[in-house]
């Protein structure tokens, strides 16, 4: 049985990787992973838990919804990410940034944090209610961290092979504040009731707007997925969506279901994500240097 099941791990493996990792993704982890050096993090750290876990999944999709809600964050990316034209790319770009700042060797590690912060000065335009922006606007890239490191703990904490501690959970946000220190966030929180307190003070900017929307429907109902994933990638979304705060709901058009969303999405969302874990673990791949 175990020997039939090897194909169908392995395929399934590699139609993840290519997507997160490009079509090359043994390159791309020895890239990370093989080169020598020292790194930030030790090798047992909450952030290397929490990004190496298949519940990353759902918590960047958790990210890219609530970061959505702050209009000069949303009319930023609607300008300038491509995420519609080439969302696959975005989506190598974010994973090797974050694979990279994690896991690599510190000066590929600086480096690709050098790379984002010329692109981020590059880019500035002017929001469809007339208010002008810059990507590289402390306050905006305060934001865009909060809702990431938020999500990716809410995800891992729901779904995770192994939640962290509460202590561990502070450390986790500590090490997340190195590298958005270094991005240009001035004084990113550094314990988990930090981050919930500077949720509370963003939410009276936040709000939905037509681009949010916009992408809130692209991500969840148009995506670019083949049609023999969709039912995966519907049970995807709606574990992120299960995992947003209550008050996001109403400006982004989203359903509030409490009931099915403790239940029936909780229990999809745990099938899914030890499914993907299982894939990515597979000893053909690990043998080969290709697990994530």
């Amino acid at each position: 049985m175990a020997g039939q099941l090897s194909p169908l791990r392995d395929g399934l493996a590699r139609m993840i990787l290519t997507k997160v990792a490009g079509p090359d993704p043994q390159a791309e982890r020895g890239r990370v992973h093989n080169t020598p050096g020292p790194r930030w993090f030790a090798p047992e750290s909450p952030i290397r838990r929490v990004h190496g876990d298949a519940s990353m999944f759902t918590g960047g999709l958790r990210a890219l919804l609530l970061q959505s809600l702050h209009p000069l964050a949303m009319a930023a990316v609607a300008a300038h990410s491509g995420y519609r034209g080439d969302p696959w790319g975005r989506l190598r770009r974010t994973s090797y940034f974050l694979a990279i700042t994690t896991y690599g060797a510190i000066p590929d590690a600086e480096e690709a944090i050098a790379h984002v912060r010329s692109v981020h000065e590059r880019v500035r335009g002017t929001s469809p209610d007339g208010v002008k922006y810059r990507a590289s606007d402390p306050h905006l890239l305060k934001w865009v961290h909060v809702a990431e490191v938020d999500s990716f703990l809410a995800a891992h904490q729901r779904y995770g092979a192994h939640p962290l501690t509460a202590a561990e959970q502070d450390q986790y946000v500590e090490e997340a504040a190195l590298v958005a220190g270094k991005l240009g966030v001035i004084d990113p929180p550094t314990r988990v009731a930090e981050l919930q307190d500077l949720l509370k003070q963003y939410q009276p900017e936040l709000r939905g707007t037509t681009e949010a929307r916009q992408a809130a429907r692209f991500m969840l109902i148009h995506p670019p997925v083949p049609w023999a994933a969709r039912p995966a990638y519907g049970v995807l979304t709606a574990a992120a969506v299960g995992l947003l705060p209550r008050w996001t709901r109403l400006p982004l058009r989203l359903p509030y279901l409490p009931l099915a969303e403790q239940t029936v999405v909780r229990a999809a969302g745990e099938g899914l994500t030890r499914t993907i874990r299982w894939a990515l673990a597979s000893p053909t791949l690990t043998e080969t240097g290709a697990e994530v």
